[in-house]
């Protein structure tokens, strides 16, 4: 239990809840700063070290905001899953929260106002309200900042203002519930999903592991599968278990839920197994060597 911000969260019937730390959610380090880091917790909370991570503040302002007493969590809890650091404006940070939404601070994290104008959630009360939203997760190529792109619950979603406005780009997706969304390395509107069947059922479509590439942003999709499994394959690929690295041409790595890890060398015209009969893959992290 922490209360640095005191108050209450909703549960999951609705009523007041405190506000408890659960887990670390994610991790995002400075682009500029090799001291700087920051962490998304569960419940909600956004934290910062200056010194790699030997001491942690609180940046209380998200908490704090009006609404988050409202805020409720999602099936797998209020988890601060994304974290975005803008590096064409220092002070500007995106998180998204399961399941309040996307929220942006302009001023490094003091102030915080909501972002989700133009996302539809028929799973709540009021589907097209400031918050509420479960958000999986967001994605950003750091050449074009001013560009984001989410996987909700439902829909695939793009906002070109920086989060001021959101359309769907779900187009001719087979079901565009899912968990991850990335961009490839070099090519900002090269984007990849993994659609799930349903929020009741978290397997691929027709029982087809197939990756997803948009090479227009969205709208236009085409399915990958040489070398996935096209057959009986009932596995998840949760919200942090995609990433790309920066080779060229670029790399796209997965993890499912029943404990492979796939990789494509070739920004996902063809992939392999790298890892097979681990435990749940939660999350993948790539980094390139010099």
């Amino acid at each position: 239990m922490y209360d640095g911000v005191p108050g209450t969260h909703q549960w999951y019937d609705g009523t007041p809840h405190p506000w408890e730390f659960a887990r670390v959610w994610h991790l995002e380090p400075s682009p500029t700063d090799p001291d700087t880091v920051y962490a998304g917790l569960e419940d909600a909370a956004l934290f910062r070290s200056t010194d790699g991570g030997l001491t942690w503040q609180e940046l209380p302002g998200l908490r704090n905001h009006p609404s988050a007493p409202s805020w409720q969590p999602g099936a797998g809890g209020m988890c601060l899953h994304t974290i975005l650091l803008d590096p064409s404006h220092p002070g500007r940070i995106f998180i998204a929260i399961s399941a309040a939404g996307v929220f942006r601070s302009d001023d490094a994290g003091t102030t915080w106002r909501p972002i989700n104008r133009g996302l539809r959630s028929e799973q709540i009360p009021d589907p097209t309200a400031e918050v509420g939203h479960c958000v999986h997760r967001i994605a950003m190529h750091p050449s074009r900042p001013g560009v984001l792109f989410m996987q909700k619950h439902w829909d695939v979603m793009r906002s070109d203002d920086a989060g001021e406005s959101w359309r769907e780009v779900s187009g001719n997706l087979p079901s565009d519930f899912g968990f991850p969304v990335d961009v490839h390395a070099h090519e900002p509107e090269i984007i990849y999903v993994v659609p799930i069947k349903s929020d009741s059922e978290h397997y691929p479509p027709d029982g087809k592991l197939r990756v997803y590439r948009s090479r227009t942003g969205g709208h236009e999709w085409e399915a990958l599968t040489n070398g996935l499994p096209q057959r009986h394959c009932y596995v998840n690929v949760l919200r942090d278990a995609m990433a790309v690295d920066a080779l060229d041409p670029c790399g796209v790595y997965f993890g499912t839920t029943g404990g492979q890890v796939y990789a494509s060398a070739n920004a996902g015209d063809s992939w392999a197994p790298i890892a097979r009969d681990l435990p749940s893959v939660v999350s993948i992290e790539v980094q390139t060597l010099a």
